[in-house]
């Protein structure tokens, strides 16, 4: 128990783990696949003032290596467990919109 509480504790606060919260909130208030074109429309336009969540990091400038382990191991363990995650599948499909989007690599 000591290293999942140490782990969920260091996901706390804006600068760090807030990102996290961040991101769900965005891809709760997109909330269907559909969506997504208006909403990376909103966010290039830059004065709506809309921001994409979850993409970009201070250290990795193009792509985070840690992401690819993640999504891998993310999607094994929902293939084990025969789940399907709306906001999941909303994640999926707006990162293979944004690497494909010179605006967002």
């Amino acid at each position: 128990f000591t290293c999942l509480s140490a782990g969920a504790a260091a996901l706390w606060g804006h600068a760090h783990g807030g990102a996290n919260e961040a991101v769900i909130r965005m891809l709760e208030s997109i909330g269907d696949v559909e969506n997504i074109p208006s909403f990376m429309s909103q966010v290039k336009d830059g004065k709506s003032g809309t921001r994409l969540m979850g993409f970009g990091h201070r250290v990795y400038k193009n792509y985070d290596p840690r992401a690819k382990v993640m999504r891998d191991l993310c999607h094994k363990v929902l293939r084990a467990l025969g789940c399907e995650d709306k906001l999941l599948n909303i994640a999926i499909s707006m990162e293979e919109i944004a690497l494909k989007d010179d605006n967002f690599i």
